[in-house]
């Protein structure tokens, strides 16, 4: 299954895409929520799919789509987890798993414009696989760390590279601004992807191709990143995270190529679709 949420921002209501076409569900569904996963409601809306399908109201075309996921707890994100994006910023391997949590008020949806910070000259992008988890994971194996994957979904792990690396402290400041988070358009359900370890990911800046990594090139698998991260803190279901992004983001560039009003992006991963933003400048830079 494919799952959607649609309508204006913060009034957003379930649905799903099937064959191309986005129906509603929100008859059936209150929302994709923690609730939702926790209680088993993929498997209900599996089977309200198969008895129900003809009945669905058709979601108009042009409807926005906003994230997928409603509420999420927290979106925990690895850094440096590619290893050739490791080799362009000039960074050692890392021996575990970095982590920073980036900002719920970041999310937006997958075709909502990213906002440059006030003052910001260099935010940058980051295409990545993200997956949503299904169940409660605390203290999890690496043998059992997928029973805990519900599904996945593009994540463009946007960042001020200045607000990050420059600022003193932890990357945090430089991940959660406004519309740092888009995510979608849809979230694909594990059963539908054979193997998230061998994805092609890439991102278009302006028509030209930036990043054309795989999956492959992870240096900490799903299993691996589920088992660690649940060490050191409880993931809820519904909450979110994002795996890393591969080579190619503008701080690798030399010069460095940052994004600026009128830049356009456009991202995809094998099997989840493509989201596409367009940045503007701060409402009040």
């Amino acid at each position: 299954m494919k799952l959607i949420r649609f309508g204006e921002m913060g009034r957003e209501r379930p649905g799903v895409h099937i064959n191309d076409i986005n129906y509603n569900v929100s008859t059936f569904v209150n929302d994709y929520d923690e609730s939702f996963f926790a209680n088993n409601g993929l498997e209900y809306l599996k089977q309200l799919i198969e008895q129900q399908k003809s009945t669905l109201p058709v979601i108009e075309a042009g409807t926005r789509l906003g994230c997928p996921v409603a509420k999420p707890s927290k979106i925990v994100c690895i850094g440096l987890n590619y290893a050739k994006h490791a080799k362009e910023t000039n960074a050692a391997i890392p021996k575990e798993p970095i982590i920073f949590l980036k900002s719920t008020s970041a999310i937006i949806g997958p075709y909502d414009p990213i906002i440059i910070p006030k003052n910001s000259v260099k935010t940058d992008w980051e295409v990545e696989l993200a997956f949503v988890i299904g169940k409660k994971a605390s203290y999890i194996s690496e043998e059992e760390a997928m029973d805990h994957v519900a599904g996945y979904v593009i994540h463009n792990d946007v960042s001020e590279r200045e607000y990050q690396l420059e600022r003193g402290g932890t990357w945090d400041k430089g991940k959660g601004c406004d519309s740092f988070a888009p995510l979608g358009p849809w979230v694909v359900t594990k059963d539908e992807m054979k193997d998230p370890h061998h994805l092609r990911l890439w991102l278009k800046l302006n028509g030209n191709i930036m990043q054309d990594g795989n999956t492959d090139d992870l240096i900490f698998n799903i299993p691996q990143l589920i088992s660690y991260i649940s060490q050191f803190m409880t993931l809820l279901p519904g909450d979110i995270v994002s795996t890393g992004t591969p080579a190619g983001v503008g701080l690798g560039f030399s010069p460095n190529i940052f994004l600026k009003a009128g830049d356009m992006i456009e991202m995809g991963i094998d099997g989840l679709g493509i989201a596409s933003q367009t940045c503007i400048d701060h409402p009040k830079h």
